[in-house]
């Protein structure tokens, strides 16, 4: 039985989703607070109400934005059997993303990294956490699958899971960059050969 949020948990819960697309597509020094006013049509006082002050809200629309990431690359790995398509179906995950758009902004990770570096250490945080936790989900199937034979045994699972990371995020950069969204193929296919040539041939 699904939990019933109060008001106060509900107003919450729609601010964060009605502002996770403004704060992702125009950062957090470009979103304003009247962007969240209008956005969600509350005032200023209903918004700090819920939330201490905009790091706040700007904190918890990058998790909703990653958690909605995250739950594609769930949903598509799930569908895979073998370590080698799962690590494909993470690829092609940010590749569907590149293409319809959706989470509004494009992938969290890069918009907030590049923005954060230098001016926002919570926020550079969470994109360094959400790097080093999808780095260590790859390394993980990296690790099984030479457990399980498909992949060989001398893989070097660090320097090819932090590869893999910078591949997609660099293809993602050099998409938005170039407003070509067909670039993210080349990096498609580079993971996809990298990944072959490790691949144990059982034929």
């Amino acid at each position: 039985m699904t939990e019933k949020l109060s008001k106060a948990e509900r107003t919450r819960q729609f601010i964060i989703q009605t502002t996770a697309g403004i704060f992702n597509t125009k950062g957090y020094a470009g979103t304003s607070l009247t962007d969240l006013t209008e956005a969600t049509g509350l005032t200023k006082g209903s918004i700090y109400g819920n939330f201490e002050n905009k790091d706040e809200v700007a904190l918890a629309a990058f998790d909703f934005n990653l958690d909605q990431v995250k739950t594609l690359v769930d949903q598509n790995m799930a569908k895979a059997s073998s370590c080698y398509e799962k690590l494909m179906a993470f690829v092609n995950v940010y590749d569907k993303i590149n293409r319809s758009g959706s989470p509004r902004g494009g992938c969290p990770v890069l918009n907030t990294a590049v923005e954060a570096d230098d001016t926002h250490a919570l926020l550079k945080n969470k994109a360094a956490t959400a790097i080093n936790q999808w780095r260590s989900r790859i390394a993980e199937l990296l690790r099984t699958g030479i457990e399980n034979g498909e992949f060989h045994p001398e893989t070097n699972v660090h320097q090819l899971s932090i590869s893999i990371v910078a591949l997609i995020e660099g293809g993602i950069m050099i998409t938005k960059v170039t407003d070509d969204k067909n670039n993210f193929e080349h990096i498609t296919r580079t993971v996809q050969l990298i990944l072959s040539q490790i691949q144990i041939n059982k034929s």
